[in-house]
This record gives structure tokens, sequence and C-alpha cells, in this order.
């Protein structure tokens, strides 16, 4: 059986982040954000949009987040530098596009722990005690402000006990956060597969549209994003350049298989009453938690009791990573000079205290009457998602401007596999639909107003960390966000229709390639990327 690395005596490296994490505890950070409250709606919201044909809407999201993470993959091992995600295009086309990613980064995982807190308080009304914790619009009570308020503050408390401990923590409420959805599966199984469930009302009763929809809109990729928190422990690890490939695929294989099984599972145990009037009017006895409510409904009282003590168990675990996230990223915003350098020191134990401060600051604020978990998931998909799209863009400029950089994992077939996953990333966020990317992009407007008052600050007072934002590298940007846009309120998933379905595949796809190969072309120097990356220096890891 796997366990938790053995600790040899902690090492603090350049940044002041120390090195304690092993190959397990990096796969377990990944592992342990992939299978938070996602796995508690996911296959219900799936099969309401798809029907049975939600299967292959995970199938297709689970092949789209493989992409991404293999691009991730290399990338980790080239670069093993805390906040990843926030550097490889800050590296690849200087400080104007390293800052507007950093804020996709930082925006998704600041609003994660928050919304799994509030699936929390959601799951807690079924038990007398959790009771008026929510107002009938799934908004917060007084009462549930002070207890979400509360249960943040818990996060960011194991947090300042430093990263050592916040891999053990993980590593014990993983393994429980694992077994609970495998039981489920084989338990609800025996006895309760019905087979013409798949067919009985239709297997695609929505068609293409229900399955591409269901991809981005239902939570399916939200279910299976955080495959990238190892990569950002990775200024903590002990042997980054042989572990981050490894826990990066790692955790997305087991966290594929596990939701595929649930939603194939969740299908074929319900009883036929349930969607008689057809897949989008779904119901049946506690459908709010839906599979607690369905292991009622089919006589395992006892399983429907573990599944609401799992309901707390898994998305704190989630928010408790996504807690180390957001500080970790906004150190690493600090350190390419985006943020204060207040946001990079680090306590004693090598933890980014201020960031943790203000994790916790943001996080009250998500807790004010601001939408529903269902609501938010198309948001926080599509801000993980442009996240991603950076690592691809940067992959194409190190394979040509960095032919010779050591590379610990190498992407077989990756000059056609990292354009490929870009356009894969932003049909994902097209899918979104339009009422989702208008408000992400009103947040990202304000990312570049936080970010951008700040690097107008510095560089006036002439500051040493004010950043260069290099203009000319990044030049694609401003055409790559604006075009997405029009393109989204031009089609079909929430948009005027415009573009019709298949064509707008067609025309998403066409318009990433061009900005794949312009931003290629128009990238940092190599001597640029050498000097940015040189900016912050790497221990390795010590020989074992």
């Amino acid at each position: 059986m796997a366990k938790v690395d053995a600790l040899p005596q902690a090492r603090t490296d350049s940044d002041g982040l120390r090195r304690d994490v092993g190959l397990i505890g990096l796969m377990w950070a990944s592992v342990g954000s992939i299978i938070g409250s996602g796995w508690l709606y996911g296959a219900e919201k799936a099969v309401v949009v798809a029907g049975p044909a939600a299967i292959i809407s995970w199938v297709i999201g689970a092949v789209a987040i493989v992409l991404l993470a293999l691009v991730h993959a290399e990338l980790g091992g080239m670069f093993p530098v805390a906040g990843g995600t926030a550097r490889y295009p800050h590296y690849a086309f200087g400080g104007l596009a390293g800052m507007s990613f950093g804020w996709f980064a930082w925006l998704q995982a600041a609003t994660v722990a928050p919304i799994e807190v509030e699936a929390m308080i959601g799951y807690a009304g079924h038990w007398k005690f959790a009771q008026g914790l929510q107002h009938a619009d799934e908004t917060l009570t007084t009462s549930g402000f002070l207890t979400a308020v509360v249960l943040m503050a818990v996060f960011v408390g194991v947090n300042f006990f430093g990263v050592r401990a916040l891999a053990h923590t993980n590593s014990a409420a993983t393994w429980w956060k694992i077994a609970v959805p495998l039981a489920a599966i084989f338990i609800m199984a025996i006895g309760n597969f019905h087979t013409s469930n798949f067919t009985s009302e239709g297997f695609a009763p929505f068609g293409a549209k229900g399955i591409l929809g269901a991809i981005s809109s239902s939570g399916i990729i939200f279910a299976l994003l955080g495959f990238e928190q190892a990569i950002q422990l990775a200024g903590e690890s002990r042997n980054p350049k042989r572990d981050l490939p490894r826990a990066t695929l790692g955790s997305v294989a087991i966290g594929a298989v596990i939701y595929i099984l649930l939603q194939v599972v969740f299908i074929a145990a319900l009883p036929h009453t349930a969607f008689a009037h057809g897949w989008a009017h779904l119901n049946y006895p506690g459908i709010s938690g839906p599979w607690a409510g369905l292991a009622t409904v089919v006589g395992l009282g006892w399983l429907a009791w573990v599944l609401y003590v799992d309901a707390i168990i898994s998305p704190a675990g989630t928010g408790l990573i996504y807690t180390t996230a957001t500080s970790r990223l906004s150190f690493g915003l600090a350190k390419n000079g985006y943020l204060p350098k207040a946001f990079a020191r680090t306590d004693k134990r090598g933890v980014p205290w201020f960031g943790l401060v203000m994790s916790f600051v943001t996080g009250v604020v998500c807790f004010l009457p601001f939408p529903s978990w269902q609501e938010l998931v198309g948001f926080i998909t599509s801000a993980s998602v442009l996240m991603y799209a950076g690592a691809p863009l940067a992959y194409g400029v190190f394979a040509d401007r960095l032919p010779h950089h050591e590379r610990p994992y190498r992407l077989p077939g990756g000059r056609f596999l990292s354009p490929a996953s870009f356009v894969v990333a932003n049909l994902i966020i097209y899918w979104a639909g339009w009422d989702t990317l208008w408000r992400l992009g009103f947040a990202i407007l304000l990312g570049y107003v936080l970010l951008g008052s700040y690097a107008w600050y510095a560089t006036r007072k002439r500051l040493p960390d004010a950043p260069r934002l290099d203009f000319r590298a990044a030049q694609w940007l401003p055409a790559y966000l604006i075009g997405l846009g029009v393109i989204s309120w031009l089609g079909g998933f929430g948009g005027r229709g415009t573009i019709p379905l298949w064509w707008d595949i067609v025309v998403v796809a066409a318009f990433s390639l061009v900005i794949y190969y312009w931003a290629k072309a128009t990238a940092s120097a190599p001597e640029a990327i050498e000097r940015s990356i040189d900016e912050v220096v790497v221990t390795d890891a010590p020989a074992h």
C-alpha cells in the first residue's frame, strides 16, 4: 500500500519555501482537489443536460483535461517553481501576458475554496443542527455566513502550520475521499444496475448540443480540475523534476476513472419513475443531495449517512488545497513584480502568510449573497481553462526557442498535441456559454485595473520589483480575449445563434490556431526568456 513518503530534514530554497513534499504528497494534493464537491453533484447535473449520453461528455472532458495535463507535465518538469501556471506565460511572453494569466489563475483558485464551503453548508442542511444556514435561494443566512467564515479560518489555520502538515492532513483526507466514491460505485451497482435506463427515454435526448454543453455547464470540467495543484507546489517538492510529471498524470488518471464510473452507476441505479417524464425533469426524494438521496431511495440508508458525512469531508479537503494554491499563486505573482512584495514574504515555516490572509479575506467577500454553487460552476470552469490555455502557448514557444533545455518528461508528439490542447481549451470555454463568459470578461477587466494599477505605481516610483510589460510579445492577447468573447456572443450556447452548431466548432478551432501561431511568432526572444527564468533561482531537490 502506498503511503506518505518519509520526510527528510526540511530544506529551504532561495525563495524561502521549504522542500518537504514527496511524490505521494504531490499526487494527493492534485487528487484531493479533483475529488471535491464535483463528485457529489456532477453526475446528476450532467444527466439532466445530456441524458445517458453524459457518459460521452465525461469521456470528452477527461480527454481534454489529459491533453492539458500532458503539456503541464513537461512544463512542470522544466520549471519546478512555486505557482508554475502563473509563471509559464511570463517566461514566454513577458510581463503583460504573465500578469494576465497570473490573474486568471488566481481568480479561479481564490473562488474555489469559498464555493466548497458553500457546498459543505448546503449538504449539511440535511442535519437538524445545521438547518437555517441558507435561505431558500441558497444564499447564506447570518448564521450561515458566520459558519462559512469559521470554516475558511480553519482552512487558513491548517495552512499556517506549513506545507508538511498540509501534506499529511490532505493525504489522510484524500484516502477517505477516494474510498467513499468507490464504495458508492460498487455498493450502489450491486442489485441496482438497470441497463434499460440507458435507452428507455433515449440515450442522447438532447443531441450533440446537450453532450457538448454538459462538459462546461454541468460541472464535468469543474470536477476534473485540480491536477495543477502539484505544479503549484513545485517550489516545495523534494524532487520536482522526477515527481511533478508523475503526480500530474497520475492524478488525472485516478480522477477520470472514478468520475466516469460514478456517472455510469448513477444512471443505472435510478428508479425509472425518477426520469419517466424525461431526463430534463429528473426528480426523486432527496435530489438536492443527489447521491445521498439516491442511496435512500434504493434502500441504502446507511450509505446515505456516510455520503452526507463525506459531503463535509470531500469539499473541505478541496477547499484546504485551494487555499494553499491561492497563497502560492499570489506568491508567484509577487515574485514576478505584479503584486507588492508582501505577498512573497514567508514565515519561519516557509508559509507565504500575507497571501494566506488575503485568501481568507477573498473567501469572506465571496460569502456575500452571490449566486449558488451550481451557477458559479461555469464561471470557475471558464476561468480555470483560460488559465490552463497559457500552458500550450508557452509550450510552443519553449519548443522553438529553448530546444536544448532539460526536459525530465518529454511529451510525445508535443508539436501537434500542444496546439490541439489549445483548441480544446477554447472549445471548453466557448461551451460554457455567453451568459458565463460576459461575467468572466468583467472579472478580467477588474484584474487589469488592480494589477495594472500596481504595475503603473511600481514603474512610476522606479521600484526595484517593477514589472517589465512586454506589449510586443503579448500583442495577440487582446485579440484572443475579445475574439473569443465575440464568437461566444454569436454562437448558439447562450449567444445570438448566428453561428450554427458544428460550424461554431470550426470557427473556434480556426481562431485558436491563428492565435497559437501568432503568439509563437511574436513571443519573447530566447535571451529574454532565459533572463526571466534566471530571475527565479531553483535549487534541485537533494539526492536520495
